[in-house]
């Protein structure tokens, strides 16, 4: 699954619940400003993560890791790893703080664990295998997240 779908879906979850259960919308005003600016936070963080691939002259298609030309780990990626799926799970949980029920945090939370099984654990062993010993250096001295 594309993880801009993966997010999509966890987005989708926090608007579902927050649409069951508008009773429990009790998180203080302040979520709203803390979500609004953590959404903001992870939007500039995509354009930059994609702007750094794009100078690299690789791939932004995370489906498939073999048309990765290079190990760009400076910038964004010399904080993160994974700094495109950092973006989109600041924009899960952003929306989540938006909507001031807690329950809604169900989304943001499942996101990271299913990208990482289904999408960063996969991409990491592609790119291990293609790059070898350059990528196993830049994955002890960068963290997976942050």
């Amino acid at each position: 699954m594309p993880p801009p779908i993966c997010a999509l879906v966890a987005a989708a979850l926090a608007l579902g619940t927050n649409w069951l259960t508008p009773e429990w919308r009790v998180l203080p005003g302040a979520a709203l400003w803390i979500g609004v600016t953590i959404m903001v936070a992870g939007a500039a963080l995509v354009i930059v993560a994609v702007i750094q691939l794009v100078r690299a002259g690789t791939t932004i298609e995370p489906m498939d890791p073999s048309r990765t030309t290079t190990i760009v780990a400076s910038g964004a990626y010399g904080i993160s790893r994974n700094p495109m799926y950092l973006a989109m799970f600041a924009e899960v949980l952003g929306l989540a703080l938006i909507l001031r029920n807690p329950l809604t945090l169900i989304g943001p939370l499942l996101f990271p664990i299913v990208i990482t099984l289904v999408q960063i654990i996969p991409e990491e062993q592609a790119l291990g295998g293609k790059f070898g010993a350059a990528y196993e250096q830049y994955r002890t001295r960068v963290r997976r997240w942050i």
